[in-house]
Formats: C-alpha cells, sequence, structure tokens
C-alpha cells in the first residue's frame, strides 16, 4: 500500500562529482540492512544510478524527470514506485540547482523536491575548504525557501580535526551535520565515456560497491536522524494519486485498445541493452502484450512467437564484436523488419540495426553505418513526428534526451524520425516499413498512447 505521506528524502549536492551516488546507495542500502523497505529514485534521464539502487534494495530504481514526462506525472509516478515501501531515498542530478539548459528550474532536483514536497540532504564535498563550508550551505539553503534542506551530509573529510572545524563552521547556519564520511579509498565503481558501468556488466563486483558504499554512510551518518527527517515529509503536494499503467489514457491514438490477443513483444537486454525504464514494459503488458527480455549476446534467436521488437539503449559498441559474432540473430532480426513487423529501437537500438558498427557488421535493417567519435552528445531534445509510424502518427510531439559518444551516417533517412524543435532544428532518426530508429530517448508514461499504438501494431502487423 502507498499512502501520500510515504515518509521520503531527497540526496543532493552543490555540484556533480560531491558524492551523491555513494551516499544514495549506500543511505538505501543501509535503510534497508535495518529492516525497511526502501523505494529508490533518481531525477533525470540517466539508466545507470538506478540500477545500483535496485541491487541496494531489492526493488526496481526510477526515474523522475520533469522534462521527460512533465511535473505534473513527477509525484504520481514517484508513488507508483513507492508501493509497499517504508521509505523512499530520491538521488538528485548534477548541482541541486542545476536542470534543462535554458529552461530555469525545470527537470532540477530543486523542482522535484518541491514537486514532492520532501526535505533535502545536501552532499559537500569538504575536502578542500573548513571555515567556508558555512558559506557555501548557508548560500544553498537560503537560495530558494520552498527548498528545505533538512541537513547536511560532509564527504572526503581530512580528519577528527577537520571534522570538528566543519561542524562548528556549520553551527551559524543552523542545519544539522547528519554524517561526516572520511577521505579514503573510493569505492570501485568504475566509469568509462558514459558514466559508470552499468551493474548488468559487473554484478558481481557491484554488489560488492554497493556494500561498501552502505558500511560508509552506516559508519558515518546518522541514520536515526535521516530517517527521523524523511518523516518529516508531509502529504505529497497538489493531492497526487499514484500513476497507473491500465489507467492511461491514450493521448495519440484514440483507436488502440488492450482488448484481442496478446502479441508478443521481445524486448533486448542483456549486458549490451541495458538502457530502459520499468514503465515501458508496464504499459506494454497494461496495454496487452507479452513481453519477453533476450539477450542478443547469448541468444540466437528471437522469442518464438514475436510479433515485435523492442531495443532500448545501452552499450553496443563495447560488445561490437559480440554482437556481430551472433550472425543467427542478426539474420532473425533482420528478417522480422522486412516483414514489416513494428521495431522500436533507441539510441543502441538504432546502431544495431545499422550495416555496420566501428567496421564490425551489424543487422543490416538500415542503410546506414555508425561509429565511435570523440564528441560527446548530450542534452533534452523537444521533438515532433515527422511522419506516421508504429510509435506516433505525423505531427505528435515528445520530449526527449539524447546521450551518445556515435556517430551515424546518414543522421536521418528518407522518411526521418523526429524533427527537432528549438535552435537546433534538424530531422533525425529513420522510418521505414515498420522501424522506428532513433537517438532519442523518450519516456512512454508521457504519453502512453505509444505503448498502446506499437501493442496494436504488433497484434494487426
Amino acid at each position: 500500500m502507498v499512502t501520500p505521506s510515504t515518509p521520503r528524502l531527497v540526496v543532493a549536492a552543490p555540484s556533480s562529482g560531491s558524492g551523491k551516488t555513494t551516499v544514495a546507495t549506500g543511505l538505501m542500502a543501509a535503510f534497508a540492512a535495518r529492516g525497511l523497505a526502501v523505494s529508490p529514485h533518481k531525477v533525470g534521464p540517466d539508466y545507470i544510478d538506478p540500477g545500483y539502487h535496485a541491487l541496494a534494495t531489492g526493488r526496481t530504481g526510477r526515474n523522475l524527470d520533469a522534462y521527460l514526462c512533465g511535473p505534473e506525472l513527477v509525484a504520481p509516478l514517484f508513488l507508483h514506485g513507492a508501493r509497499g515501501c517504508d521509505i523512499a531515498v530520491v538521488e538528485g542530478v548534477m548541482g541541486l540547482y542545476d536542470g534543462a539548459a535554458g529552461e530555469g528550474e525545470l527537470a532540477s532536483t530543486a523542482q522535484v523536491a518541491k514537486l514532492l514536497g520532501a526535505p533535502v540532504v545536501l552532499v559537500v564535498d569538504a575536502s578542500a575548504q573548513s571555515r567556508s563550508v558555512a558559506a557555501l550551505v548557508h548560500g544553498f539553503v537560503s537560495w530558494d525557501p520552498q527548498v528545505r534542506v533538512g541537513g547536511v551530509i560532509l564527504n572526503k573529510v581530512g580528519s577528527a580535526r577537520h571534522e570538528e572545524l566543519l561542524r562548528e563552521a556549520l553551527e551559524s547556519v543552523g542545519v544539522p551535520v547528519l554524517g561526516a564520511l572520511r577521505r579514503a579509498r573510493p569505492v570501485e565503481t568504475p566509469s568509462r565515456h558514459l558514466g559508470l558501468v552499468p551493474v548488468a556488466e559487473r554484478r558481481a563486483l557491484a554488489v560488492s560497491a554497493v556494500s561498501e558504499m552502505a558500511e560508509l554512510v552506516s559508519r558515518g551518518c546518522d541514520l536515526p536522524a535521516l530517517e527521523a527527517l524523511a518523516r518529516t515529509a508531509g502529504a505529497v503536494p497538489g493531492g497526487a494519486a499514484p500513476w497507473t499503467p491500465d489507467l492511461s489514457p491514450t493521448h495519440d491514438d484514440p483507436s488502440a485498445s488492450a482488448e484481442g490477443p496478446r502479441p508478443r513483444i521481445a524486448v533486448a537486454g542483456g549486458p549490451a541493452f541495458t538502457f530502459s525504464y520499468a514503465e515501458h514494459t508496464e504499459l506494454l503488458t497494461a496495454a496487452g502484450a507479452e513481453v519477453v527480455t533476450f539477450d542478443p549476446l547469448r541468444d540466437e534467436e528471437l522469442p518464438e512467437g514475436t510479433a515485435g521488437l523492442v531495443i532500448g539503449g545501452g552499450f553496443p559498441e563495447v560488445y561490437a564484436a559480440e554482437l556481430s559474432a551472433n550472425e543467427p540473430l542478426r539474420k532473425a532480426v533482420a528478417e522480422l523488419a522486412l516483414s514489416g513487423a513494428p521495431v522500436a529501437a533507441e539510441c543502441a537500438g538504432l546502431l544495431y540495426l545499422c550495416r555496420e558498427l566501428d567496421g564490425s557488421p551489424m543487422c543490416g535493417v538500415l542503410d546506414a553505418t555508425a561509429r565511435m567519435a570523440q564528441r560527446l552528445t548530450l542534452g533534452y531534445r523537444d521533438a515532433v513526428a515527422v511522419g506516421d509510424s508504429v510509435l506516433a502518427a505525423a505531427g505528435a510531439r515528445m520530449r526527449g534526451h539524447e546521450f551518445h559518444r556515435t556517430v551515424v551516417e546518414p543522421g536521418a533517412g528518407a522518411a526521418p524520425a523526429w524533427g527537432i524543435r528549438g535552435r537546433e532544428r534538424r530531422v533525425e532518426g529513420f522510418v521505414q516499413r515498420g522501424v522506428h530508429a532513433s537517438y532519442l530517448h523518450t519516456h512512454w508514461a508521457s504519453e502512453p498512447g505509444v505503448a498502446r499504438r506499437f501493442v496494436e501494431r504488433c497484434r494487426t502487423s
């Protein structure tokens, strides 16, 4: 059961690199070790941190993104994820007040904290300061009076004397210090070109890393005080009700229905395709589909009876040789696409459908090549469907997010998937037969008709 007053905390920081992920993940695991059912959440579009959150809590890590889904869905999605939980921990993104570029507070941790009515715990990297920490914290506390900073956790504290100086300085700010983590060997969480290495690629080591985070937080933080702070959160503002996939309206395709035969939809998983939002599978299932996961690194066939295919994001560039070596599956994917069956491919899925990736043969569904690049492409996008596809009707608007260090040439087919609006006006992606392939990551909870439309096309193709 979920109530609008589920105890909750938002873990934020003045900037990226302050230790949010370590503290948030460690706090989730520490609360879970105390016997609490913990609901894990992440602000923003990040796919990787929620994997570590899931390890820490035993529950699905979920995202809260006010840009992709709209501010009005933040509280309902939170309450949906928090069903049956005793406490919720929300890890922020970037600095507390950083959000979508040029959009004010939109998609910032501060905005999400206000939408949830949740107290904020500020994680401060104190490694190169002492008394100045008071000025820093005072600025973050006073910047927006609607954001309630309920406590500070000091990270990378050098010594007992250093901690004493920091605590003395913060007495004048009136914000309690709820933890002090000593400077030590970093917890082993390796990164590469798009952030942390996902849990699916290093599960045993990731379990060990989460255990270390829990020990670090348990040793250095006042867990009873943090739990008490979480319990000061009142009802979620606005009287929001939990989001429910089977009651979602069909915005872009009112004719779509959950009635009829249950088409089998194969969803790519495994180490090469780890980027997905849990709500997508929930929406597909609610729309009447049978969802089956397969691993393109290991499975040589698509699941029997596959009527549609969803290939999300991930790291195919890391596994290009292995994906290429699985020639039977590549041929099966190409044959399915050629048959006209619905195929939705996002980012990594787009690369997998190309002729080749960094010289390694891929599925050859698209007349395009993909390669690694030096430049990181990153940011929110406002998109419009250029034409009809298995995901959207022409003219439908969606908000999305790009996050890749690869290039596909050409960047768009004869029938592009999306037109990107705003300062960077362009078209991108491919629509051909039943295929919709694009770099754009989208969150289908914002437009549930996308899932219903896809399922209906699987049912009738």
